[in-house]
């Protein structure tokens, strides 16, 4: 007698491809929509894991879209310090769809940012990327200059790549209540100065985070109509949470919302992909083996195995020596979220 599972492979069944495997013998966990060439310009966003792709596109010598390098004079030591080449854009962590949204609405011209800016110590910091310049800037004017020059290479991030990968990262956030702008972390933990009348914490759900992310796809199909996105999800747990839940039963929540919401993208949208980055590391045939000491960083061997995964589709070109092209995973990462650790008691 045959039935609809008769026929199907091995990888549709839990116990060969997954139970008994070791975590490092997954395969044929991706069938990408797309091609990524070597030319290919790629722009990277989002959550701290996102820094992993474009460190190891640049290993492997793809083409990392930098739309907001360094100043020629700066030396490399204070351009990291400065943030620069973290991101395609000077923008910090994007941690929700929210955010994203915000950056490509000011990119295509559909709003301005307000004007708002946090002091501290006399310096000003950008309340949507308070952590980008250590110390501040000298004065409101000179930051709102500096996010001038990050909203126009969003904008060209966006025009000139043929791929945007987006990890996303977290469902919770604080926003402005009267503008209802949100920011990149709580006023008062970078810097600024929490005010429950003027801050409101959220928590987005399923529909409201698919109409976001559904806004930010439009609008970048604006700016590029052939823009192809590639979105993952970050299996990072989150530092803290807000919600008044357990941080574990938070972070289930998080994570399983954007799973979701980029799994119904990438079924509905042609031009959306989705990268199991999630999976590989989170999951538990994997049993924590890809998880630091602390459950929660991701180990190098980690970020290696999900990019074994990504470029087994996308096989990198030969290299002309014998450098390594693994381990970038070992470098630290820009993470401002892991600033709450501070307040823990």
């Amino acid at each position: 007698m045959t039935n609809p599972y008769s026929d199907l492979p091995e990888s549709a069944f839990w116990k060969p491809a997954v139970g008994e495997r070791r975590p490092r013998q997954i395969s044929g966990l991706w069938s990408p929509k797309f091609d990524i060439a070597q030319q290919t310009p790629v722009a990277t966003y989002g959550s701290c894991f996102a820094q992993h792709f474009s460190r190891r596109l640049v290993a492997r010598q793809f083409t990392w879209l930098n739309a907001e390098p360094a100043p020629g004079a700066m030396d490399a030591d204070e351009a990291k310090r400065l943030n620069f080449g973290v991101f395609s854009a000077r923008t910090g962590n994007i941690y929700t769809a929210a955010a994203l949204l915000q950056w490509l609405r000011w990119a295509a011209g559909r709003e301005d940012p307000p004007p708002e800016s946090w002091e501290k110590d006399g310096r000003h910091y950008d309340p949507f990327r308070p952590a980008i310049q250590p110390g501040g800037f000298a004065d409101a004017a000179a930051m709102r200059e500096s996010r001038a020059q990050t909203i126009a290479a969003v904008a060209r991030s966006v025009r000139d790549s043929g791929m945007f990968v987006f990890t996303m990262g977290l469902t919770e956030a604080w926003a402005n209540r009267d503008s209802g702008h949100v920011y990149a972390v709580c006023p008062g933990t970078v810097a600024g100065t929490f005010d429950p009348q003027r801050h409101r914490f959220v928590n987005f759900g399923f529909s409201e985070i698919l109409g976001q992310m559904t806004e930010a796809l439009d609008l970048m199909r604006a700016l590029n109509p052939e823009i192809k996105v590639l979105l993952t999800v970050s299996p990072v747990p989150l530092t803290a949470t807000a919600s008044g839940e357990h941080v574990l039963t938070a972070t289930t929540y998080s994570k399983s919302v954007l799973r979701a919401v980029a799994g119904e993208l990438a079924q509905s949208r042609p031009e959306v992909d989705y990268f199991p980055s999630y999976e590989i590391i989170a999951s538990p045939w994997s049993k924590g083996f890809f998880y630091g000491p602390d459950q929660r960083e991701v180990t190098p061997g980690g970020v290696d195995a999900v990019m074994r995964v990504f470029f087994e589709q996308h096989p990198p070109p030969r290299r002309r020596s014998g450098g390594r092209t693994d381990g970038a995973g070992a470098e630290d990462v820009v993470c401002e979220e892991e600033l709450l650790d501070a307040f823990q008691p």
